[in-house]
C-alpha cells in the first residue's frame, strides 16, 4: 500500500502556522480588500451605466435647467435687439434728419470679435449654445456703445441748434449758373489720368478758371495748401465746420483765406482752377463727417433753379454783411 505524502501546511503543527511572517498575512488581507473594491467598482459602473443613480439624476436635471435658462436669455436678448433696432431706426431716419446730420459712423463697430475670445468655452458640453449666447451679447454691447455715442452727439446738436443750422455744409460751393457739363459723382470710378479704378471721395463741379468758390457753411479754416503741383489736389482749402463736419475745396487757381480764419456761409474763399492732377478746370468738393467722406450730393437741392440759388445767395450775403457789421 502506497502512503500519500502529507501536505506541508497541514502537516505543520499549529505553532508553526502561527509563526507565519506578519507581512505575508498583511499582504493576503490587502489582496482581498483590493479584489473586493474592484468587484464593487465594476458592479457600480455597470449599475450606473444601465440605471440612473441619484447623483446622475441631479446632474442631468441641472443640465436641463441650464439649457432652459440659456434659451430664455437668448429670447430676452432677441427682444432687446428688436428694441435697439427700433431706436437705431428713429436715430437715423427721424432725429438726425431734424438736425440735417448724417448717421454716426464708427470704424470697426460691426466687426465681430475674433474666435479666440470664445476658445475657452469650446471644452464645455454646451459649447455651441454658450458661444452663440456670448456672441449675441457682444453684438448687443457694440450696438449699445454706438447708440450711446449717437445720443451724446444728438444732445450736443440740440444744445447748439442755431449754430448748427448755419454750420451744416448745405449750399452749392459754386454758382450753379456757371456750372459746365455734368457733375462727376461720388464713389468708385475709373480715374481719367491714372486709368485705374479708385474711390472718388467727392464730386467734381466743372467750370471756368476764376469762377468764385464759396464756403458752404460757417467754419474755421483748418488748413490750406497752395502748392501748384501736377498731382493730387493742387491748391486746396480745408474748412472745419464743427459738429463733426469738414469740407474740402481742391484744384483751385487762387486761395483767398488763411489758416485759422473764421468763415461764414457764402463767403468767397477761392477761385476755381485746374491745379493738381486734372484734365480740365473744375472744383473737387468733399464733405467729411466724423472722419468719413460722405456724398456731397445729399446736401444739395438738385431741383433748385438758378434763380432760387441766386436768391438764397443774396440772402446769405445780406446775412453775412449784418454779421460783419456787428
Amino acid at each position: 500500500m502506497q502512503v500519500k505524502a502529507p501536505n506541508n501546511e497541514s502537516a505543520r503543527p499549529p505553532q508553526e502556522l502561527r509563526s507565519l511572517p506578519y507581512r505575508l498575512r498583511i499582504y493576503r488581507l490587502v489582496r482581498k480588500l483590493l479584489l473586493g473594491f474592484i468587484f464593487i467598482s465594476i458592479i457600480n459602473g455597470l449599475f450606473s451605466y444601465f440605471f440612473y443613480t441619484p447623483k446622475m439624476y441631479r446632474i442631468n436635471r441641472e443640465n436641463r435647467d441650464l439649457v432652459i435658462r440659456y434659451h430664455i436669455l437668448q429670447d430676452k436678448m432677441r427682444s432687446l435687439e428688436r428694441e435697439m433696432e427700433e431706436i437705431a431706426h428713429r436715430d437715423n431716419y427721424v432725429y438726425r434728419p431734424l438736425f440735417s446730420t448724417d448717421p454716426l459712423q464708427i470704424e470697426g463697430i460691426e466687426t465681430p470679435y475674433p474666435e479666440s475670445k470664445y476658445a475657452p468655452l469650446k471644452e464645455d458640453i454646451h459649447s455651441s449654445l454658450m458661444i452663440s449666447t456670448w456672441k449675441q451679447m457682444d453684438r448687443m454691447a457694440r450696438e449699445l456703445y454706438a447708440r450711446s455715442l449717437s445720443l451724446d452727439e444728438l444732445q450736443n446738436l440740440s444744445k447748439n441748434k442755431e449754430r448748427l443750422s448755419t454750420a451744416i455744409p448745405a449750399l452749392w460751393p459754386i454758382d450753379r449758373s456757371l456750372l459746365r457739363n455734368g457733375i462727376d459723382p461720388f464713389g468708385w470710378r475709373i480715374h481719367p489720368i491714372y486709368h485705374q479704378r479708385i474711390f472718388h471721395k467727392g464730386v467734381d463741379l466743372p467750370g471756368n478758371v476764376g469762377d468764385p468758390v464759396y464756403a458752404t457753411g460757417d467754419a474755421v479754416v483748418e488748413s490750406i495748401d497752395e502748392r501748384n503741383s501736377r498731382k493730387g489736389y493742387g491748391r486746396q482749402v480745408l474748412l472745419d465746420h464743427q459738429f463733426g463736419y469738414k469740407t474740402r475745396y481742391a484744384h483751385l487757381s487762387k486761395v483767398l483765406v488763411k489758416p485759422g480764419e473764421k468763415i461764414v456761409r457764402g463767403q468767397l474763399i477761392g477761385e476755381l482752377g485746374r491745379s493738381g492732377g486734372v484734365t480740365g478746370p473744375h472744383l473737387h468738393y468733399e464733405v467729411i463727417h466724423q472722419g468719413q467722406v460722405v456724398n456731397p450730393i445729399n446736401y444739395f437741392n438738385k431741383n433748385m433753379t438758378p434763380e432760387e440759388y441766386e436768391r438764397i445767395m443774396a440772402e446769405v450775403r445780406e446775412q453775412n454783411l449784418e454779421k460783419f457789421e456787428k
